[in-house]
């Protein structure tokens, strides 16, 4: 008895010295957070170890939360157990006209099914290839096919504003390099001035460079970027202004500046020239004749590759594209794929595994949402069951190491759980989250959720990094 009154007064201290937090949340975690004035309400923690059915910590673990990028983690995960880690994305090349000797007379069209990997290097491998087709010449225009994707095109300024930014890019079925640009800034002292150039270059991008060349301490300059389109002639003009310091070394900036179409003709036709080919005419986009059959079919890394990308960076545009890829099963003999179809996949393959997560909501797979929802228990869940699957490799595999790589590489560099935990990590506005696994000093594995939605998110931090040093040591 006597037992019993001390340990409810023990519990009764630790609520009105540390009130609203979980008497079950280690000491160094909780100091974080209320260092951070973040209260218990706006937090949501769940770890056990793995196999586990009871919880070492649970902290509003049934409360729908917006994960951020750890969505991905579901995305990637059901990617790998409903199209397998070696399912690869084709892109169709057709002739639509005769070939003789090199020569195409008609058009060339390009047909894609959602490749998330078409970057610059991957198209100019499926250029290449084409090519070895004893394609030479083109006489007519490029047909691009972008009919695969069935949903209206979305506006890339939607979620923040940010159209030119590249993780804003729509998904398409036919996308390349993200029609990205990069812009980087160089300071040549020995001029007196600031370098820019872009990759690839293009004849419908203009750069104005106004900047100044300073020696001031980097960080005390401003760099402003005004961005001029004409959507009738698809050119752009990037002005520079401002000052930047010799001591900042090479800025990089990504941006999507371009529609598809015109950024992919562009590309196409620099790219062929440099391949020996030639190619004088325009584009437009169209579908494929019911009675062509492809000239050549073009290949993606695998899956088990491409998520490392997702994972590891936190690729945003790619997860989308995956997301749609998992409404395949769900699709009329695969002629077109939509997000609803997608969702419907995902909601098919977790009934299969016996996850019922009725809080789950999903919008495009990649956490880039401020609707998506999902809880840290069946977040946990999720994470547990991937442990245990045949795919578990590939799957841990993709997920950034604490201390060494992808967006985990400068957390706990120094720290004795650096290269010891695997996780998923998931920033917005008012969001901040990390999910994956923890492999203690006895050997010990442990599967982790922790997601805050509060103005404070930014702070929580250290409490995540606090937790994980914690598992390492103590559990």
């Amino acid at each position: 008895m006597k037992s019993l009154l001390k340990i409810a007064l023990v519990l009764v201290w630790s609520a009105f010295v540390f009130p609203g937090y979980a008497a079950d949340l280690p000491d160094i975690v909780r100091q974080a957070l209320k260092k951070a004035n973040i209260p218990e309400t706006a937090v949501g923690i769940y770890v056990r170890e793995v196999g586990s059915e009871r919880p070492l910590i649970s902290v509003n673990a049934d409360t729908p939360m917006n994960p951020a990028s750890v969505m991905k983690v579901v995305t990637t995960y059901a990617g790998l157990e409903m199209l397998g880690p070696a399912y690869t994305w084709r892109t169709e090349i057709y002739a639509n006209g005769p070939v003789k000797n090199g020569r195409l007379q008609g058009d060339l069209i390009l047909k894609g099914y959602g490749d998330p990997s078409l970057n610059l290097q991957n198209f100019w491998l499926l250029l290449r290839q084409v090519r070895q087709t004893g394609l030479r010449d083109i006489s007519g225009d490029l047909v691009l096919d972008y009919s695969y994707y069935n949903f209206p095109a979305e506006d890339p300024g939607a979620f923040d504003g940010k159209r030119y930014k590249t993780y804003n890019v729509a998904p398409e079925a036919l996308l390349v390099n993200y029609h990205t640009s990069t812009l980087r800034l160089f300071p040549e002292s020995q001029y007196d001035k600031v370098r820019v150039t872009v990759d690839p270059e293009s004849r419908l991008l203009n750069i104005r460079n106004h900047l100044k060349l300073t020696r001031k301490k980097c960080g005390a300059d401003s760099v402003r970027m005004n961005i001029r389109d004409d959507s009738v002639s698809n050119h752009v003009t990037v002005v520079f202004e401002g000052d930047y310091s010799v001591h900042c070394g090479q800025a990089i900036y990504y941006l999507s500046l371009h529609e598809s179409s015109a950024y992919i003709h562009q590309l196409f036709s620099e790219l062929w020239r440099q391949l020996g080919g030639t190619f004088n005419g325009g584009v437009r986009r169209g579908a494929v004749p019911v009675t062509l059959n492809p000239i050549d079919v073009y290949r993606s890394p695998p899956l088990a590759e491409v998520i490392r990308g997702i994972n590891k960076f936190s690729n945003n545009v790619a997860a989308k594209q995956l997301f749609l890829s998992l409404g395949e099963t769900e699709s009329n003999n695969n002629k077109f794929i939509s997000p609803d179809l997608a969702r419907s996949g995902i909601r098919q393959w977790l009934f299969s595994k016996n996850m019922d997560f009725p809080e789950l909501v999903l919008e495009n797979g990649s956490g880039l949402s401020r609707r998506e929802r999902i809880s840290v228990r069946h977040l946990n869940d999720l994470l547990n069951a991937a442990y245990f699957s045949p795919t578990m490799p590939e799957f841990m595999a993709s997920l950034a190491v604490v201390g060494v790589d992808g967006t985990a590489r400068k957390r706990l560099k120094k720290s004795a759980v650096a290269q010891k935990a695997h996780i998923k990590t998931g920033t917005l506005k008012d969001v901040s989250a990390i999910a994956g696994y923890v492999l203690s000093h006895k050997k010990r594995r442990y599967v982790l959720a922790f997601i805050v939605n509060h103005p404070k998110s930014a702070g929580a931090a250290k409490a995540m990094d606090a937790l994980l040093e914690w598992l390492y040591v103590k559990a």
